[in-house]
Formats: structure tokens, C-alpha cells, sequence
């Protein structure tokens, strides 16, 4: 790993990888594949479908971002989407509200009493697993506490990253002040080592495996995002 690469993980990260705002047909086809290798054919978390694409009544709320390998070679690697409140009827609950509806800490934050054009979901973050270090990792085992060590070969985990990043720059693009996510319990700690506060606002449910109900404030990451993933936001 050169000096540059060390340094300057925007540098490596544009060495390997591109996201896009999967704005085409085309780009969404990728995602919904995407989504269909992972949740259907690797996970059984879905049914599998006919047509090879995994979609549900929350797609057409949502936008979408899809990250790329960058070699001879291009290939889809990942994808993720912000679910964001019906225009016409902002009141319909966003998914993790129906998931959640009993644990949620409503001394804490009530969703519904936000102004919910301003308010969305992160969901559906999926890696293939090509892309994945252990065939058993999905979505929730992306980030490993290896990935922070200090030693002489360390390793940074520029696709997970990316992809919530990636959320959060969609967010921004569309007014969003709040975003909530049901997370893998150590994901919190995780983040909160590069500078991003994930707050939990309920107590954990089962969905795939332990789940706790979590808020990020759009604004305050960019604002006190770490000299460390700037790079990175900018790429």
C-alpha cells in the first residue's frame, strides 16, 4: 500500500471503485439484480423471482445507488436505497416504522411527528458476494473490527462505506434532515470510530437477525465528518 494510498483514501478508493445515483432504468435494472443474487439466491431472505430482480411496493418511493468495480472489466459490486415518505400521502409509515412500531423510544425521537418530507429510510444495502471477505457476510457483517486495526497492512472498508455515504449524499440532494436504519448492533460503535453517530432509538427486533431502530442526522455527518472520509465523500 503506497504512501498516497495510506494517506488519502479517496485516492484508493477512485482506484477501485465508482458510485453512481442509479438514475436509468438501466441503473436500476443493476440494483434490482444486484439485489436478487444477494437476498434471493445467496441469503434466502426473499423468494426467488422469475425475472431475476428483487423489488417491492417500496421501490417506487425510493431512489437507489449502485457502486462499481473500476478495472478492464467493470462490474456491479453493490447497492443500496433511500426509502423516502409517499409525496401524496406522507403519513404511510416508511418500513422500518412497521417493523419497529412497539420498540421504538418515542421519548427519544417519534418519527411520525417530524415533518416527514424530511425524513427517510436506508435499506436494502447489499454486496455480492464476490465482494464479501466471508461467503456468510450480508449487509450486517460488512465492517469488522479487523478493519480498523493499525498495523502495516491494514484495511479499510471502502465498499460498506461507500454505500452509506452514498445514501447520505442522496439525502442531502433531497432535503432530508433525518435518516433512519435498523443496524447490526456493533455497526454503531464502528462508525462512531470514523466520526459518525448512529443514535439508537428503540430496543432491538428481530428482522434477519437482531436489528436495533437507529437515526443519523444528515447534516451533522457532512458537518463533522472526519478529515479521514472526506476524501472519499468527495469522491
Amino acid at each position: 500500500m503506497s504512501f498516497l494510498d495510506r494517506f488519502n483514501l479517496g485516492h484508493g478508493y477512485r482506484k477501485y471503485f465508482c458510485i453512481h445515483a442509479a438514475s436509468t432504468e438501466a441503473l436500476r435494472d443493476e440494483v434490482f439484480r444486484i439485489r436478487h443474487e444477494v437476498y434471493c439466491e445467496d441469503l434466502g431472505f426473499e423468494a426467488v423471482r422469475a425475472d431475476g430482480r428483487e423489488r417491492d411496493d417500496y421501490d417506487d418511493q425510493s431512489v437507489h445507488c449502485l457502486l462499481r468495480s473500476r478495472n478492464d472489466r467493470p462490474a456491479p459490486v453493490g447497492c443500496a436505497r433511500l426509502v423516502l415518505t409517499r409525496e401524496g400521502d406522507r403519513d404511510q409509515p416508511l418500513p422500518f416504522e412497521r417493523t419497529c412500531a412497539a420498540s421504538i423510544d418515542r421519548s427519544i425521537i417519534d418519527p411520525a411527528r417530524l415533518p416527514r418530507e424530511r425524513i427517510a429510510e436506508v435499506s436494502r444495502l447489499a454486496v455480492r458476494a464476490a465482494y464479501r471477505r466471508r461467503k456468510t457476510d450480508v449487509d450486517h457483517r460488512l465492517i469488522h473490527d479487523e478493519d480498523f486495526r493499525s498495523d502495516a497492512q491494514p484495511r479499510f472498508p471502502y465498499i460498506p462505506i461507500s454505500l452509506y455515504l452514498g445514501a447520505v449524499a442522496l439525502a442531502e440532494r433531497h432535503g432530508i434532515d433525518t435518516l433512519f436504519v435498523l443496524t447490526e448492533p456493533r455497526l454503531a460503535a464502528h462508525f462512531a470510530r470514523l466520526g459518525v453517530e448512529i443514535r439508537q432509538i428503540g430496543a432491538p427486533v428481530e428482522h434477519r437477525g437482531t436489528r436495533i431502530p437507529s437515526m443519523m442526522d444528515v447534516r451533522a455527518i457532512i458537518a463533522d465528518m472526519r478529515i479521514l472520509l472526506r476524501p472519499i465523500w468527495r469522491a
